[in-house]
């Protein structure tokens, strides 16, 4: 019983992550490269290929909470939380 209970937290927790990981990596994608440096962060490709590899540690289950699901989840919520308000505040597009 518990075990399943397990499982069922553990899904749900990668479908919620992957989630998020894949909409920082399509809203990377929308925003303009000039923006990255505008708002003082490094370059649009250096952040497409962080939020990338982060995206791919959540396509498989068993990722999810190891240190690299963990680490991935953290650069997509540096840019959601960080990088994206300040692009959004200079281009005024949401």
């Amino acid at each position: 019983m518990f075990g399943a209970v397990q499982d069922l937290v553990i899904y749900a927790l990668w479908a919620l992550l992957l989630g998020v990981k894949a909409f920082a990596l399509v809203d990377c994608f929308r925003r303009p490269a000039p923006a990255f440096p505008a708002v003082g962060r490094q370059t649009k490709t250096l952040w497409l290929i962080l939020v990338a590899v982060g995206a791919l540690t959540g396509l498989l289950p068993g990722l999810t909470l190891t240190i690299f699901g963990i680490a991935g989840t953290v650069v997509a919520m540096i840019y959601l939380f960080d990088i994206r308000p300040r692009i959004v505040e200079i281009t005024g597009r949401r």
